[in-house]
């Protein structure tokens, strides 16, 4: 290609600061160095996680920054010590990165890598390292990622590289949301056939923890949101159940436990209101039930319950990107999906060119979507 070994100029959104509007803007993006690939992305979804970071995170630290983690595209080239990947290659950038090599990488346990960006910095959400600049200015790349760009360079341990004929613009989701949600309940909950089981949240990660219970052959899904629209998205996915917290006057752990005779066998809190954690372990049946906090709270928030809840047999867990070990999982989920096992295109509510990202902001802060996808 004509770009190879040459600073790309091209069009990324920009954060300049927290609870400001993104601002399309030219910026410049560095070759890629030792073991990084240079991607041209093609698509790319719009997560909860992007909003929370530029207005409800309260970070003072992490800007200017280009958002954006859940996308797809082509390798446009890579860097030295890049074995693994060559210009033309249809790749997905992970959030979560998976080395091999490090102690994490070596357990089936779990899903973290000491090598990723998160390791040092979770609590900013970018790396302090960058390959972007903007009006002479260093522009932060979130989470080792930012999709919101044309073009993007993601360490070569960070990307996973997926069948050709994927359509990248419904694929893209398998960079986050589905994974994270269908993961929490097949492999951190590990959801056990016949079991009752339910979910707090029905945006796209709740809707793919919904369809994750029902793959792992759940009798009764319990959907609750606040949001009666979703309920009907939401049997799609397989929800047999539909509560609205509202529509009761005793607290939702309540409601559920007598519905459930005694509480649920799994609770999936894809939220991310430290309230709501408490209310879905609180609504798992004492002796055995698990509770999953899948959603992030805001910066500085804790989580509490009595300590009864736990002696008396429940357990609380929390998951990243499903557990699933990013490089490896990817393409498998992707190949699951153009077999037609795993559901993706019913996530995708609203397409929409790039230059209208904030309109897909809006649309997810007013519950209007599950998700949208740019099209660059």
């Amino acid at each position: 290609m004509a770009t190879v070994g040459k600073v790309i100029k091209c069009k990324a959104a920009v954060a300049w600061e927290a609870n400001k509007p993104l601002v399309i803007e030219e910026i410049e993006v560095d070759v890629p160095h030792v073991n990084e690939i240079r991607i041209k992305i093609i698509a790319t979804g719009v997560c909860h996680t992007d909003l929370y970071h530029l207005f409800e995170g309260k970070h003072k630290e992490g800007f200017p920054v280009v958002l954006g983690h859940e996308g797809a595209g082509i390798v446009e080239s890579v860097g030295p010590g890049v074995t693994e990947f060559q210009p033309g290659d249809t790749v997905i950038p992970l959030f979560i990165s998976q080395c091999g090599e490090c102690r994490f990488c070596q357990s089936p346990k779990t899903n973290q890598c000491e090598k990723g960006w998160a390791n040092g910095s979770h609590d900013v959400m970018s790396p302090p390292e960058t390959r972007f600049t903007c009006k002479g200015k260093k522009v932060l790349q979130f989470m080792g990622t930012s999709t919101f760009s044309q073009y993007t360079v993601v360490n070569q341990i960070a990307v996973a590289k997926i069948d050709p004929s994927a359509p990248l613009d419904t694929v893209c989701l398998l960079g986050c949301g589905v994974c994270t949600g269908f993961g929490a309940a097949v492999n951190t909950a590990k959801v056990e056939p016949g079991s009752t089981c339910a979910v707090f949240g029905l945006g796209a990660v709740g809707l793919a923890a919904v369809m994750g219970c029902h793959s792992a052959g759940a009798k009764r899904i319990i959907a609750v949101d606040l949001n009666p629209d979703k309920f009907e998205k939401a049997k799609v996915f397989g929800a047999t159940d539909f509560v609205n917290p509202n529509d009761h006057s005793e607290p939702i752990s309540q409601v559920l436990s007598k519905m459930t005779n005694g509480g649920v066998d799994f609770s999936l809190e894809c939220v991310g209101n430290v309230g709501v954690m408490r209310a879905a372990l609180e609504a798992c049946h004492k002796g055995w039930g698990t509770s999953v906090i899948i959603g992030v709270a805001a910066a500085g928030q804790e989580i509490s319950t009595r300590p009864f809840q736990l002696v008396t047999g429940r357990t609380w867990k929390g998951t990243a990107f499903g557990g699933y070990k990013s490089v490896e999982s990817v393409p498998k989920l992707v190949e699951e999906y153009m077999n037609k096992r795993l559901k993706v295109d019913e996530f995708v509510t609203h397409t929409l060119p790039f230059e209208k990202i904030d309109d897909g902001f809006d649309l997810m802060r007013a519950g209007k979507c599950i998700r949208v996808v740019l099209n660059y």
